[in-house]
């Protein structure tokens, strides 16, 4: 029997986004553009103060939204953040997984309980929004996941292995889902930027004062902004475009280290 090719539209049916860690940083950026474009917007984040003043600058300029608390560490949370959004406007089109950590330290000094979390939050708790929503966009004919990943899940940096591994598993996380869910019209898209300015270093489980301000400089050097990286995410869903580098300077680790592994260690190692 030949293989069956299907191919694949983008599904937005009512422009509904749930989008987690959306009270403040590159999630709220994220809430305000997906709004600017007309979508309906569920912040979801433990902040319920900088939740709701998301929601209401959201309301304030127009457009619909609504705060639900979740913990992306508990299941029945997004499961309640899908029964709102459910509830709300009869489905939900785009669920983008922002809620995120940071640490910064050399193997021997990373303690086993900063591990878990960074993988309880940036892992699981992406793995959690998937398992969650994914029947709910079969159900309804189709639908699109957003993942924040890390370039720090392809180019590995130094004294970061708890986050680095924690974000290159979103990104397989992502591979693998972009081929499984693609026959039921669900996109996937990840998302790896380098640093910039949000509010990821100030809530790093890193102690080391000085690594914070080394992360923080990196960051304020960024040649684009959490706003910036908003619009080219809502361009991605739009185009179902899979892996997205907002940083140009991080394309051609992508690349290298896909055509050459050697030679990237090579270069890496210099």
């Amino acid at each position: 029997m030949p293989i069956q090719v299907i191919p694949f539209m983008p599904y937005i049916s009512q422009k509904r986004v749930a989008i987690t860690g959306a009270a403040g940083g590159f999630g709220r950026a994220m809430a305000l553009h997906f709004a600017s474009l007309g979508y309906k917007v569920a912040v979801a984040d433990l902040n319920k103060e900088m939740g709701k003043a998301t929601v209401e600058a959201i309301i304030g300029a127009g457009g619909d939204a609504f705060f639900q608390s979740c913990n992306v560490c508990e299941e029945a949370d997004l499961q309640a953040l899908l029964a709102s959004c459910q509830q709300q406007w009869g489905g939900v089109d785009v669920l983008i997984n922002n809620a995120g950590i940071a640490s910064s330290a050399p193997i021997h000094k990373e303690s086993m309980e900063n591990w878990e979390k960074l993988f309880q939050v940036n892992t699981l708790g992406v793995v959690r929004g998937c398992k969650v929503f994914t029947p709910a966009f079969k159900a309804q004919g189709g639908g699109h996941i957003v993942n924040i990943a890390s370039i720090a899940g392809i180019s590995c940096t130094p004294m970061m292995a708890a986050y680095n591994s924690s974000k290159a598993a979103v990104i397989a996380l992502s591979e693998t889902l972009r081929w499984e869910l693609k026959r039921y019209l669900i996109g996937v898209t990840v998302v790896c930027p380098s640093m910039f300015k949000t509010g990821i270093v100030e809530g790093s489980l890193t102690e080391n004062n000085h690594a914070k301000a080394s992360m923080q400089a990196v960051a304020e050097q960024s040649s684009i902004s959490a706003e910036d990286i908003a619009v080219m995410v809502a361009r991605a869903v739009e185009r179902n475009q899979f892996m997205l580098l907002p940083h140009r300077s991080t394309h051609w680790l992508w690349w290298l280290k896909r055509l050459s592994p050697d030679f990237y260690q090579w270069f890496s190692a210099r």
